[in-house]
């Protein structure tokens, strides 16, 4: 009977004992909320170079808009997005769109999406003439580090966000 006293008593004491505590509750907070911090970085560094990327996408958008692509490759075009885009991107990951159409309501846009990949290869370019509209877009795989609080930003290639960057203009009279 003394040893179950004595095994009750300590166990009493254990409970009632403070000291440790704060690690123990720091212990079980601190995975969550480096998971929720590193999620925040990751999601903000995706607006953030989605925003740079839409930038790149209207700067090189003037050159058809004014026709100074008239004569560029897709290659070349692509070159001049990736000057524009103040060398965050791999240049050889990004990839562009140049769509010609006779009027606005008749716009639709390429997916270059199929079956979870990236597919690139039959991306138009087609830099149009005066009046006509154009539609630039600029597609990026942004690279994801991990998507540890299931918050869906990864799309693409099984790793990671695609980036589109879209402008819709009609070209000047040049």
């Amino acid at each position: 009977m003394t040893r179950v006293r004595i095994m009750l008593e300590r166990l009493r004491r254990a409970a009632a004992c403070q000291r440790g505590s704060a690690t123990v509750e720091l212990a079980m907070i601190a995975l969550p909320f480096t998971a929720l911090l590193v999620a925040m970085v990751e999601t903000a560094l995706v607006f953030f170079a989605g925003q740079v990327l839409q930038e790149a996408a209207t700067q090189s958008g003037r050159l058809v808009m004014t026709g100074q692509a008239i004569g560029m490759s897709a290659a070349q075009f692509q070159q001049n997005v990736c000057n524009h885009a103040s060398g965050l991107f791999d240049c050889s990951k990004l990839s562009v769109s140049v769509q010609t159409f006779g009027t606005f309501g008749s716009i639709t846009g390429t997916n270059p999406v199929v079956g979870g990949k990236m597919s690139t290869g039959s991306l138009p370019f087609s830099p149009g003439t005066p009046g006509q509209i154009e539609v630039v877009q600029v597609f990026y795989p942004w690279p994801l580090g991990a998507d540890m609080l299931g918050l869906g930003l990864i799309n693409v290639n099984g790793d990671s966000h695609l980036l589109v960057a879209t402008a819709v203009f009609r070209n000047e009279p040049y």
